[in-house]
């Protein structure tokens, strides 16, 4: 299972940003560090925007930061924020009609690994990862 490119760069970029979460990081900079285009970026900073984990301060000398406090910001959040968890919890095959009740092959193994997954992300604050380990793309 892989996040989707939505989910996995708006968690590297406030990953990269909770590094030092009272500094102002510029597009340009976000851009350059994290190896992802302009646009894309920026759509995604205006979504963690709406969402209220950072605001986009105006100006010469402006840039994102954090509104919220890293030690208040779950993976489950920010992944739900941009596109929604309903893609992660859904059906692994992609079967729009498999439940409980009218099950795929894979249902009960994928429901096992799916709760195990929901309750890393919902467990999991930003100010609990390693920036240690911080990778440069």
């Amino acid at each position: 299972m892989k996040l989707s490119k939505t989910s996995e760069y708006a968690l590297r970029i406030l990953i990269f940003m909770a590094k030092e979460p009272s500094l102002l990081y510029t597009a340009k900079q976000l851009v350059k560090e994290l190896n992802v285009s302009d646009k894309y970026l920026r759509r995604l900073m205006t979504d963690l925007s709406k969402s209220g984990f950072i605001r986009s301060v105006q100006g010469r000398d402006g840039g994102y930061t954090f509104t919220k406090s890293i030690n208040d910001i779950l993976l489950y959040d920010i992944i739900d924020s941009v596109e929604g968890m309903d893609k992660l919890n859904g059906c692994l095959l992609g079967f729009e009609k498999c439940s409980c009740t009218n099950p795929c092959a894979m249902h009960d193994n994928w429901q096992v690994v799916r709760t195990d997954l929901n309750k890393l992300f919902r467990e999991t604050k930003l100010s609990n990862l390693n920036f240690d380990k911080i990778m440069r793309y």
